[in-house]
């Protein structure tokens, strides 16, 4: 199977949705991934923040293998041994009381939605109340009602009108967020860290507004920590920064060491508001997946890999910062623990080094376009680090020192693109 058969078949067989890096990923081992040329690529964005502990953990794969050899998957009409286990895990570093299982983050935040509407109508009986804030700039999945909660008109625009109800607050706009926070208010949904939007941190003024807010007027609270959770930060959840507790929380990213796994945390009084029949999931939360995810937390205290992504973070980010005194090109350097970005002060320079850094064998992404965001494995040493930290100063020392466009990285860039296109062309005879 080679590269350019690949990509003629999913030209003719897939849904445009994606643009792919033209490279036919084979295995992965470590912090490593490979491909069908033998290439190695260092993995900093962790499959977006998926593959936490890297790739081919043996811990994982034993698990796997194990639960595989006796029940993949059982229907949610029937008991298994692993979604307790999990929920009791999950409750304790979470301060919650219940979980939902599902497949997603988007699906999780689609649960979270549907509890805060429930929880009102309990609450408030005919009187309900359904408007829900949401953050400007935020990010919460692909869904219906996550999109409506999703402020960028890109992944909005083509699918108006959405789930009606929704208002937009200005980031760590505290008089803003006053502004638009009443008792019609049934929710506020936050992302403590955004990460689709660039890695921007929530102000702790701000959190202890929304907090304030949404106890006063008998509002949830919702935490989306689908990329921010987990450890990702330098403590389990990232609200835990903050020294508040949400109402609702969500994850899944990394949850599954890889398998498609979501939570619902919540409180007891809110999960009241579900019974039987209300909400339910085919796949979500099933013996595989949840026995995987299992051991996966159990890695993550075994190994104590949360202050590792605390003290591993500090050291990258002291190192970017140096880069940001060096290079006029920077703006700004941002994140918690080990999701952090830096923002550059053009799209075309941003893209410009995401291909060069493929170039070098390092896999980073840019978000927000002008963003380069890094989401490494939590078990990145400092030797990793410092090889993505050489790669950013050669690149960038390859741009005019007084910023504006990068014609060497460019041309990378632009002949990477070229060749992408070039090879579905031949196959496709267009």
């Amino acid at each position: 199977m080679s590269l350019a058969s690949v990509m003629q078949d999913e030209s003719e067989l897939l849904l445009s949705t994606y643009d792919r890096h033209p490279v036919l990923l084979k295995r992965g081992k470590g912090v490593f991934v490979y491909d069908s040329e033998g290439r190695k690529y260092l993995d900093f964005l962790s499959g977006i923040g998926v593959n936490a502990l890297g790739y081919g953990h043996p811990a994982i794969t034993r698990v796997l293998a194990k639960q595989a050899q006796s029940l993949v998957h059982t229907s949610n009409l029937f008991y298994h041994g692993f979604q307790s286990d999990l929920a009791r895990k999950l409750t304790k570093i979470s301060g919650m009381d219940r979980c939902f299982f599902c497949n997603s983050g988007t699906e999780a935040w689609e649960a979270a939605l549907k509890l805060a509407r429930a929880y009102s109508v309990l609450r408030n009986g005919m009187k309900s109340r359904w408007r829900i804030l949401a953050i400007e700039n935020s990010f919460h999945g692909r869904t219906f009602g996550a999109l409506s909660t999703t402020w960028l008109k890109k992944y909005r625009g083509p699918f108006a009108p959405l789930v009606p109800g929704v208002v937009f607050v200005k980031f760590n706009d505290v008089a803003d967020l006053e502004s638009k926070f009443d008792d019609s208010v049934c929710a506020i949904c936050i992302e403590p860290v955004q990460g689709e939007a660039g890695i921007y941190p929530l102000s702790q003024q701000f959190m202890n507004k929304a907090r304030a807010l949404a106890t006063r007027h008998g509002a949830l609270m919702i935490a989306d920590e689908i990329q921010s959770g987990l450890g990702r930060t330098g403590r389990y959840f990232a609200y835990q920064h903050y020294g508040i507790v949400p109402d609702i929380v969500t994850v899944a990213k990394p949850l599954a060491a890889g398998l498609p796994l979501g939570a619902v945390l919540t409180t007891e009084k809110v999960a009241q508001c579900f019974h039987p029949g209300m909400h339910g999931t085919t796949f979500g939360g099933g013996p595989l997946a949840c026995a995987v995810a299992i051991e996966f937390l159990n890695i993550l205290e075994r190994q104590k890999l949360v202050a590792h992504v605390k003290s591993e973070g500090a050291y990258f980010q002291r190192k970017l910062e140096g880069l940001a005194r060096k290079f006029s090109i920077v703006k700004e350097v941002r994140g918690r623990g080990l999701m952090l970005a830096i923002e550059l002060h053009s799209a075309d320079l941003a893209k410009a080094t995401v291909a060069a850094m493929f170039q070098h064998g390092i896999i980073i992404n840019r978000t927000h376009d002008t963003a380069l965001r890094f989401l490494p494995p939590y078990i990145i040493e400092h030797q990793h680090i410092d090889q993505v930290i050489a790669a950013l100063d050669e690149i960038f020392s390859s741009f005019p020192s007084a910023g504006g466009d990068a014609p060497a990285v460019a041309t990378k860039a632009a002949s990477a693109e070229r060749f992408r296109k070039s090879t579905i062309k031949g196959r496709s005879g267009i």
